[in-house]
Protein backbone atom coordinates (compact mmCIF):
# COMPACT_ATOMS: atom_id res chain seq x y z
CA UNK A 1 0.00 0.00 0.00
CA UNK A 2 1.47 3.24 -1.09
CA UNK A 3 1.64 5.89 0.91
CA UNK A 4 -0.41 8.91 0.29
CA UNK A 5 1.63 11.81 -0.94
CA UNK A 6 1.48 15.59 0.56
CA UNK A 7 -0.44 18.17 -0.62
CA UNK A 8 1.32 20.65 -2.06
CA UNK A 9 0.80 24.60 -0.67
CA UNK A 10 1.03 27.15 -3.57
CA UNK A 11 1.47 30.18 -2.24
CA UNK A 12 1.40 33.41 -3.70
CA UNK A 13 3.92 36.04 -3.25
CA UNK A 14 5.01 39.66 -4.21
CA UNK A 15 7.54 41.96 -5.22
CA UNK A 16 7.72 43.16 -1.51
CA UNK A 17 8.08 39.40 -0.52
CA UNK A 18 7.51 38.38 3.06
CA UNK A 19 6.64 41.56 4.23
CA UNK A 20 3.55 41.65 1.97
CA UNK A 21 2.08 38.13 3.02
CA UNK A 22 -0.53 37.51 5.75
CA UNK A 23 1.05 35.78 8.89
CA UNK A 24 -0.75 32.30 8.28
CA UNK A 25 1.12 32.18 4.73
CA UNK A 26 4.39 33.62 6.40
CA UNK A 27 3.92 30.45 8.59
CA UNK A 28 3.40 28.10 5.85
CA UNK A 29 6.33 29.02 4.00
CA UNK A 30 8.67 29.33 7.49
CA UNK A 31 7.24 25.48 8.39
CA UNK A 32 8.02 24.26 4.57
CA UNK A 33 11.15 21.41 4.87
CA UNK A 34 10.96 21.75 0.60
CA UNK A 35 9.95 25.01 -0.93
CA UNK A 36 10.09 25.32 -4.68
CA UNK A 37 9.86 28.63 -7.23
CA UNK A 38 11.49 30.14 -9.64
CA UNK A 39 14.98 32.22 -8.38
CA UNK A 40 13.96 35.29 -8.88
CA UNK A 41 10.96 34.46 -6.21
CA UNK A 42 12.83 32.48 -3.88
CA UNK A 43 15.25 35.24 -3.58
CA UNK A 44 12.18 37.50 -2.22
CA UNK A 45 11.42 35.03 0.11
CA UNK A 46 15.35 34.51 1.34
CA UNK A 47 16.79 32.12 3.52
CA UNK A 48 14.49 29.15 5.05
CA UNK A 49 14.79 26.34 6.96
CA UNK A 50 13.63 24.18 4.03
CA UNK A 51 15.15 22.66 1.52
CA UNK A 52 14.84 24.86 -1.69
CA UNK A 53 14.68 24.26 -4.97
CA UNK A 54 14.57 26.02 -8.34
CA UNK A 55 12.22 25.43 -10.81
CA UNK A 56 13.36 25.02 -14.38
CA UNK A 57 11.87 27.00 -16.56
CA UNK A 58 10.74 24.46 -18.92
CA UNK A 59 7.49 23.48 -17.53
CA UNK A 60 7.30 19.82 -18.09
CA UNK A 61 10.65 19.66 -16.16
CA UNK A 62 9.47 21.92 -13.75
CA UNK A 63 6.57 19.44 -13.25
CA UNK A 64 9.12 16.57 -12.56
CA UNK A 65 10.30 18.87 -9.75
CA UNK A 66 6.83 19.56 -8.95
CA UNK A 67 6.21 15.51 -8.66
CA UNK A 68 9.54 14.70 -6.38
CA UNK A 69 8.78 17.72 -3.97
CA UNK A 70 5.39 16.41 -3.17
CA UNK A 71 7.55 13.03 -1.19
CA UNK A 72 8.21 15.79 1.06
CA UNK A 73 6.21 16.36 4.82
CA UNK A 74 5.20 20.00 3.39
CA UNK A 75 5.85 20.90 -0.12
CA UNK A 76 5.62 24.28 -0.41
CA UNK A 77 5.72 26.39 -3.92
CA UNK A 78 6.00 30.29 -4.25
CA UNK A 79 4.35 32.28 -7.17
CA UNK A 80 4.30 35.68 -8.07
CA UNK A 81 0.68 36.79 -7.12
CA UNK A 82 -2.25 35.10 -7.84
CA UNK A 83 -1.45 31.66 -9.00
CA UNK A 84 -4.55 30.78 -10.63
CA UNK A 85 -4.56 33.56 -12.72
CA UNK A 86 -2.34 33.01 -15.22
CA UNK A 87 -0.06 31.33 -12.80
CA UNK A 88 1.70 28.41 -12.24
CA UNK A 89 -1.02 26.23 -10.29
CA UNK A 90 -3.42 25.83 -12.78
CA UNK A 91 -0.75 24.27 -15.13
CA UNK A 92 -0.12 22.12 -12.00
CA UNK A 93 -4.01 21.65 -10.98
CA UNK A 94 -4.72 20.33 -14.75
CA UNK A 95 -1.76 17.89 -14.67
CA UNK A 96 -1.85 16.31 -11.23
CA UNK A 97 -5.53 16.98 -10.53
CA UNK A 98 -7.09 19.74 -8.01
CA UNK A 99 -7.29 17.30 -4.83
CA UNK A 100 -3.37 17.36 -4.92
CA UNK A 101 -2.89 21.36 -4.12
CA UNK A 102 -4.08 24.29 -1.71
CA UNK A 103 -3.99 27.63 -2.81
CA UNK A 104 -2.99 30.68 -1.15
CA UNK A 105 -3.52 33.82 -3.26
CA UNK A 106 -1.80 37.42 -3.24
CA UNK A 107 -2.76 40.27 -4.76
CA UNK A 108 -2.39 39.83 -8.94
CA UNK A 109 0.01 42.14 -10.83
CA UNK A 110 -3.32 42.55 -13.11
CA UNK A 111 -4.82 43.76 -10.06
CA UNK A 112 -2.33 46.15 -8.90
CA UNK A 113 -2.04 47.53 -12.57
CA UNK A 114 -5.82 48.69 -12.76
CA UNK A 115 -5.85 49.91 -9.54
CA UNK A 116 -2.74 52.32 -10.30
CA UNK A 117 -4.81 53.71 -13.11
CA UNK A 118 -8.30 53.62 -10.92
CA UNK A 119 -10.24 51.81 -13.41
CA UNK A 120 -12.61 48.80 -12.68
CA UNK A 121 -11.50 45.26 -14.32
CA UNK A 122 -14.70 43.76 -14.15
CA UNK A 123 -15.50 44.02 -17.36
CA UNK A 124 -12.00 44.21 -18.85
CA UNK A 125 -10.51 41.34 -21.59
CA UNK A 126 -7.77 39.89 -19.84
CA UNK A 127 -5.61 37.65 -21.24
CA UNK A 128 -1.47 36.97 -21.30
CA UNK A 129 0.57 37.10 -24.60
CA UNK A 130 2.46 34.04 -23.84
CA UNK A 131 1.96 31.36 -26.29
CA UNK A 132 -0.57 32.84 -27.79
CA UNK A 133 -1.42 34.11 -31.58
CA UNK A 134 -1.56 37.40 -31.97
CA UNK A 135 -4.19 37.87 -34.22
CA UNK A 136 -6.64 36.00 -32.26
CA UNK A 137 -5.73 38.39 -29.08
CA UNK A 138 -6.07 41.46 -31.64
CA UNK A 139 -9.49 39.95 -32.99
CA UNK A 140 -10.44 40.66 -28.97
CA UNK A 141 -9.35 44.17 -28.15
CA UNK A 142 -10.90 45.67 -31.64
CA UNK A 143 -14.28 45.15 -29.54
CA UNK A 144 -13.59 45.15 -26.06
CA UNK A 145 -13.93 48.53 -23.94
CA UNK A 146 -11.11 47.33 -21.43
CA UNK A 147 -7.93 45.29 -21.78
CA UNK A 148 -5.33 43.75 -19.37
CA UNK A 149 -2.55 41.97 -21.32
CA UNK A 150 0.48 40.15 -19.60
CA UNK A 151 3.45 41.11 -21.82
CA UNK A 152 5.84 38.28 -23.43
CA UNK A 153 9.54 38.45 -24.84
CA UNK A 154 8.06 38.14 -28.45
CA UNK A 155 5.42 40.70 -27.75
CA UNK A 156 6.16 43.68 -25.60
CA UNK A 157 3.60 46.89 -25.34
CA UNK A 158 5.80 48.40 -28.04
CA UNK A 159 5.21 45.40 -30.45
CA UNK A 160 1.58 45.12 -29.56
CA UNK A 161 1.16 48.71 -30.36
CA UNK A 162 2.67 48.92 -33.51
CA UNK A 163 0.56 45.77 -34.72
CA UNK A 164 -2.69 47.58 -33.41
CA UNK A 165 -2.05 50.96 -35.38
CA UNK A 166 -1.05 48.91 -38.32
CA UNK A 167 -4.76 47.68 -38.75
CA UNK A 168 -6.51 51.14 -37.86
CA UNK A 169 -7.15 50.67 -33.82
CA UNK A 170 -6.20 53.33 -33.10
CA UNK A 171 -8.95 54.44 -30.58
CA UNK A 172 -7.14 53.27 -27.26
CA UNK A 173 -5.46 54.85 -24.41
CA UNK A 174 -2.48 52.79 -22.79
CA UNK A 175 -1.21 52.86 -19.71
CA UNK A 176 2.25 50.46 -19.31
CA UNK A 177 2.79 49.18 -15.22
CA UNK A 178 6.06 48.21 -14.51
CA UNK A 179 7.59 46.50 -11.60
CA UNK A 180 4.31 46.83 -9.58
CA UNK A 181 4.90 46.59 -6.15
CA UNK A 182 8.52 47.62 -6.37
CA UNK A 183 10.72 50.56 -5.55
CA UNK A 184 10.84 51.18 -9.21
CA UNK A 185 7.50 50.61 -10.09
CA UNK A 186 6.27 52.88 -13.01
CA UNK A 187 3.02 53.71 -15.05
CA UNK A 188 3.75 55.16 -18.29
CA UNK A 189 0.17 56.08 -20.34
CA UNK A 190 -0.44 57.52 -23.64
CA UNK A 191 -1.28 57.14 -27.05
CA UNK A 192 -0.83 53.99 -28.81
CA UNK A 193 1.93 55.89 -30.63
CA UNK A 194 3.86 56.91 -28.07
CA UNK A 195 4.05 53.14 -26.73
CA UNK A 196 5.52 51.70 -29.77
CA UNK A 197 8.26 54.02 -30.03
CA UNK A 198 9.03 52.99 -26.24
CA UNK A 199 11.45 50.10 -24.37
CA UNK A 200 9.63 48.71 -21.24
CA UNK A 201 10.88 46.41 -18.47
CA UNK A 202 9.87 43.06 -18.73
CA UNK A 203 7.85 42.89 -15.60
CA UNK A 204 4.88 44.63 -16.91
CA UNK A 205 1.15 44.97 -17.53
CA UNK A 206 -0.64 46.94 -20.40
CA UNK A 207 -4.18 48.52 -20.15
CA UNK A 208 -6.00 49.58 -22.85
CA UNK A 209 -9.09 52.05 -22.29
CA UNK A 210 -11.48 52.50 -25.36
CA UNK A 211 -11.36 55.89 -26.20
CA UNK A 212 -15.27 57.60 -25.92
CA UNK A 213 -17.55 57.88 -28.64
CA UNK A 214 -15.18 55.79 -30.63
CA UNK A 215 -17.31 53.02 -32.90
CA UNK A 216 -16.36 49.08 -32.60
CA UNK A 217 -14.15 48.18 -35.91
CA UNK A 218 -15.16 45.13 -36.49
CA UNK A 219 -14.39 42.57 -39.34
CA UNK A 220 -16.68 41.92 -41.86
CA UNK A 221 -18.92 39.04 -40.56
CA UNK A 222 -17.19 35.48 -41.12
CA UNK A 223 -19.08 33.50 -44.22
CA UNK A 224 -18.37 30.76 -41.96
CA UNK A 225 -19.97 28.66 -39.15
CA UNK A 226 -18.15 28.12 -35.53
CA UNK A 227 -17.95 24.21 -36.69
CA UNK A 228 -19.89 22.10 -38.79
CA UNK A 229 -18.95 23.59 -41.98
CA UNK A 230 -19.94 21.91 -45.34
CA UNK A 231 -17.47 19.60 -46.75
CA UNK A 232 -17.35 21.73 -49.84
CA UNK A 233 -16.31 24.82 -47.94
CA UNK A 234 -12.56 23.05 -46.89
CA UNK A 235 -10.15 22.96 -50.09
CA UNK A 236 -9.09 19.70 -50.97
CA UNK A 237 -7.36 17.25 -53.77
CA UNK A 238 -10.26 15.71 -55.60
CA UNK A 239 -8.54 12.72 -55.21
CA UNK A 240 -8.88 12.42 -51.44
CA UNK A 241 -12.42 14.38 -51.22
CA UNK A 242 -14.15 11.72 -49.91
CA UNK A 243 -11.80 11.22 -46.96
CA UNK A 244 -12.15 14.61 -45.62
CA UNK A 245 -13.77 14.16 -41.75
CA UNK A 246 -17.82 15.10 -43.20
CA UNK A 247 -19.35 17.85 -41.07
CA UNK A 248 -21.48 15.71 -39.36
CA UNK A 249 -18.91 13.57 -37.46
CA UNK A 250 -16.70 16.93 -37.43
CA UNK A 251 -19.47 18.36 -35.07
CA UNK A 252 -19.80 15.02 -33.04
CA UNK A 253 -16.24 15.12 -32.58
CA UNK A 254 -15.95 18.58 -31.29
CA UNK A 255 -18.55 18.55 -29.29
CA UNK A 256 -17.22 15.45 -27.63
CA UNK A 257 -13.84 17.10 -27.44
CA UNK A 258 -15.09 20.22 -25.49
CA UNK A 259 -12.83 22.25 -26.10
CA UNK A 260 -12.34 25.65 -24.83
CA UNK A 261 -11.18 29.04 -25.50
CA UNK A 262 -7.55 28.77 -24.14
CA UNK A 263 -7.14 24.60 -24.94
CA UNK A 264 -4.35 23.15 -26.35
CA UNK A 265 -5.69 20.78 -29.37
CA UNK A 266 -3.65 17.98 -31.77
CA UNK A 267 -5.29 17.15 -34.62
CA UNK A 268 -3.00 13.82 -35.91
CA UNK A 269 -4.07 13.40 -39.84
CA UNK A 270 -5.09 16.36 -40.07
CA UNK A 271 -5.25 16.42 -43.59
CA UNK A 272 -6.80 19.62 -45.38
CA UNK A 273 -7.50 20.83 -41.97
CA UNK A 274 -11.10 20.95 -41.16
CA UNK A 275 -10.80 19.45 -38.19
CA UNK A 276 -8.18 21.60 -37.01
CA UNK A 277 -9.38 24.61 -38.40
CA UNK A 278 -12.90 24.65 -36.53
CA UNK A 279 -11.03 23.75 -33.40
CA UNK A 280 -8.97 26.49 -33.75
CA UNK A 281 -12.73 28.79 -34.00
CA UNK A 282 -13.50 27.18 -30.97
CA UNK A 283 -10.52 27.27 -28.80
CA UNK A 284 -9.72 31.35 -30.16
CA UNK A 285 -7.13 32.14 -27.49
CA UNK A 286 -5.47 28.54 -27.67
CA UNK A 287 -3.51 26.78 -30.53
CA UNK A 288 -4.08 23.97 -32.69
CA UNK A 289 -1.40 21.55 -33.60
CA UNK A 290 -2.10 20.14 -37.42
CA UNK A 291 0.08 17.31 -37.65
CA UNK A 292 0.10 15.65 -41.50
CA UNK A 293 3.23 13.82 -42.96
CA UNK A 294 1.32 14.83 -46.84
CA UNK A 295 2.94 18.21 -48.17
CA UNK A 296 0.42 18.31 -50.74
CA UNK A 297 -1.97 18.45 -47.76
CA UNK A 298 -0.41 20.68 -45.47
CA UNK A 299 -0.35 23.02 -48.64
CA UNK A 300 -4.28 22.59 -48.34
CA UNK A 301 -4.12 23.12 -44.68
CA UNK A 302 -2.03 26.54 -45.20
CA UNK A 303 -4.55 27.75 -47.71
CA UNK A 304 -7.67 26.41 -45.84
CA UNK A 305 -6.53 28.12 -42.70
CA UNK A 306 -5.72 31.72 -44.59
CA UNK A 307 -9.48 31.59 -45.77
CA UNK A 308 -10.77 30.76 -42.38
CA UNK A 309 -9.00 33.14 -40.85
CA UNK A 310 -7.26 30.68 -38.01
CA UNK A 311 -3.78 32.26 -37.11
CA UNK A 312 -3.68 29.91 -34.20
CA UNK A 313 -3.28 26.59 -36.26
CA UNK A 314 0.32 25.30 -36.31
CA UNK A 315 0.98 23.16 -38.54
CA UNK A 316 3.46 20.03 -38.28
CA UNK A 317 5.32 18.13 -40.55
CA UNK A 318 6.08 14.97 -39.73
CA UNK A 319 4.49 11.42 -38.81
CA UNK A 320 2.91 10.39 -35.57
CA UNK A 321 3.77 9.60 -32.97
CA UNK A 322 7.56 10.13 -34.10
CA UNK A 323 6.85 13.80 -34.61
CA UNK A 324 4.69 14.50 -30.99
CA UNK A 325 7.73 14.95 -28.39
CA UNK A 326 8.16 18.55 -28.74
CA UNK A 327 4.49 19.25 -28.46
CA UNK A 328 3.09 21.15 -25.25
CA UNK A 329 0.81 18.44 -23.60
CA UNK A 330 -2.94 18.70 -25.16
CA UNK A 331 -5.95 19.23 -23.66
CA UNK A 332 -8.19 17.71 -26.32
CA UNK A 333 -6.79 15.40 -28.90
CA UNK A 334 -8.57 13.98 -32.58
CA UNK A 335 -7.07 11.40 -34.25
CA UNK A 336 -8.71 11.00 -37.76
CA UNK A 337 -5.50 10.04 -39.83
CA UNK A 338 -3.38 6.59 -38.55
CA UNK A 339 -2.37 4.28 -41.57
CA UNK A 340 -1.64 0.82 -39.87
CA UNK A 341 -0.29 2.68 -36.55
CA UNK A 342 -3.26 2.63 -34.89
CA UNK A 343 -2.35 1.45 -31.25
CA UNK A 344 1.36 2.91 -31.37
CA UNK A 345 -0.64 6.29 -32.62
CA UNK A 346 -3.16 6.18 -29.76
CA UNK A 347 -1.27 5.10 -26.96
CA UNK A 348 1.16 7.39 -27.43
CA UNK A 349 -0.80 10.29 -27.85
CA UNK A 350 -3.19 9.57 -25.18
CA UNK A 351 0.06 9.30 -22.72
CA UNK A 352 0.38 12.96 -23.47
CA UNK A 353 -2.89 14.08 -22.58
CA UNK A 354 -3.26 16.42 -19.70
CA UNK A 355 -5.74 14.67 -17.04
CA UNK A 356 -9.37 15.73 -17.39
CA UNK A 357 -8.84 15.69 -21.21
CA UNK A 358 -10.34 14.58 -24.16
CA UNK A 359 -9.23 11.76 -27.18
CA UNK A 360 -11.61 10.98 -30.43
CA UNK A 361 -10.92 8.91 -33.04
CA UNK A 362 -12.38 8.39 -36.23
CA UNK A 363 -11.43 5.37 -38.25
CA UNK A 364 -13.24 4.17 -41.74
CA UNK A 365 -13.08 0.96 -41.13
CA UNK A 366 -14.12 -2.49 -38.75
CA UNK A 367 -10.45 -3.37 -38.31
CA UNK A 368 -9.13 0.08 -37.24
CA UNK A 369 -12.35 0.18 -35.06
CA UNK A 370 -11.18 -2.88 -33.34
CA UNK A 371 -7.91 -1.64 -33.08
CA UNK A 372 -8.69 1.63 -31.47
CA UNK A 373 -11.13 0.51 -29.45
CA UNK A 374 -9.09 -2.37 -28.06
CA UNK A 375 -6.15 -0.20 -27.76
CA UNK A 376 -8.10 2.84 -25.89
CA UNK A 377 -9.90 0.31 -23.41
CA UNK A 378 -6.38 -0.46 -22.06
CA UNK A 379 -6.49 2.91 -21.52
CA UNK A 380 -9.48 4.73 -20.14
CA UNK A 381 -11.89 3.72 -17.81
CA UNK A 382 -14.82 4.19 -20.34
CA UNK A 383 -14.97 4.21 -24.06
CA UNK A 384 -17.85 6.14 -26.41
CA UNK A 385 -18.55 4.58 -29.27
CA UNK A 386 -20.71 5.66 -32.46
CA UNK A 387 -21.76 4.38 -36.03
CA UNK A 388 -22.28 7.71 -37.27
CA UNK A 389 -23.95 7.12 -41.02
CA UNK A 390 -25.69 9.98 -42.45
CA UNK A 391 -28.17 10.72 -45.33
CA UNK A 392 -28.01 14.00 -47.13
CA UNK A 393 -31.31 15.54 -48.67
CA UNK A 394 -30.67 16.34 -51.77
CA UNK A 395 -33.82 18.18 -54.17
CA UNK A 396 -34.06 17.17 -57.32
CA UNK A 397 -37.02 19.13 -59.27
CA UNK A 398 -39.96 19.00 -57.16
CA UNK A 399 -38.35 16.18 -54.89
CA UNK A 400 -36.23 15.43 -52.23
CA UNK A 401 -34.16 12.32 -51.96
CA UNK A 402 -31.44 11.32 -49.23
CA UNK A 403 -28.19 10.42 -50.20
CA UNK A 404 -26.03 8.60 -47.63
CA UNK A 405 -22.64 9.09 -46.93
CA UNK A 406 -20.10 6.53 -46.19
CA UNK A 407 -20.43 4.87 -42.34
CA UNK A 408 -17.56 5.74 -40.75
CA UNK A 409 -16.82 4.58 -36.46
CA UNK A 410 -16.48 7.54 -34.29
CA UNK A 411 -14.50 6.56 -30.43
CA UNK A 412 -14.59 8.93 -27.51
CA UNK A 413 -12.88 8.78 -23.71
CA UNK A 414 -11.42 11.27 -20.79
CA UNK A 415 -8.19 10.21 -19.74
CA UNK A 416 -8.61 10.35 -15.68
CA UNK A 417 -7.42 12.59 -12.89
CA UNK A 418 -5.52 10.71 -11.00
CA UNK A 419 -1.78 11.60 -9.62
CA UNK A 420 0.62 9.24 -11.52
CA UNK A 421 3.13 8.10 -10.22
Amino acid sequence: MSQEKARLVIVGIGDDGLAGLTDPARRTIADADMLLGAQSTLDLVGKTAGQQVALEADMPAALRQVREAMNAQRPVLVSGGDPLFYGVARYLCDRLGKDHFEVVPHVSSMQLAFARVKESWEDAYLTSMAGRPLESVIDRIRTAEKVGLFSSEDCPPSRLAKALLDRGIDYFKAYICENLGSPDERVTQGELTDIAALDFDPLNVTILVRKPNRPDTVKGSSQYRLFGNPDVAFASSQPKRGLITGAEVRSIALAQLDIRPTSVVWDIGAGSGSVAIEAAQLASSGIVYAIEPEASDLALLNANCEAFGVPNVKPIVGRAPDVLEGLPDPDAIFIGGTGRRVDLVVSAAFARLVPGGRIAINVATIDGLATAHQTLKALASEVELWNVSVARGIEQMDRVRFEATNPTFLLAATKGDQLVD
